[in-house]
């Protein structure tokens, strides 16, 4: 039996502050497909998004705390099954 991977979402404000965030989750999610709304981008993938604080410093040319995250979302769909200093992983916890 083959098992269908849920979609997980994350909505994030489209501001020129968020470019390198939305670039670094691109990168580190080939998977990723993303619908532009009004005001926000939609991120979406099957099973689970990384956030990968390097990638994300990689692109944005600075230092970056996960934390800073919570600045950028506007709502998602899925589970925080990791959230520390160096990644965030959003999944479904099965």
């Amino acid at each position: 039996m083959t098992r269908t991977l849920r979609q997980v979402a994350i909505d994030i404000q489209d501001a020129e502050e968020n470019r390198g965030l939305i670039d670094a989750i691109k990168a580190d999610n080939p998977e990723l497909t993303i619908r532009s709304m009004p005001g926000m981008l939609k991120l979406q993938a099957a099973g689970r998004i990384v956030i990968n604080r390097e990638t994300v410093e990689a692109k944005l040319g600075r230092e970056w705390e996960t934390g800073e995250f919570q600045m950028a979302i506007i709502s998602y769909a899925g589970n925080f099954s990791e959230w520390d200093d160096d990644q965030i992983i959003v999944s479904w916890e099965h």
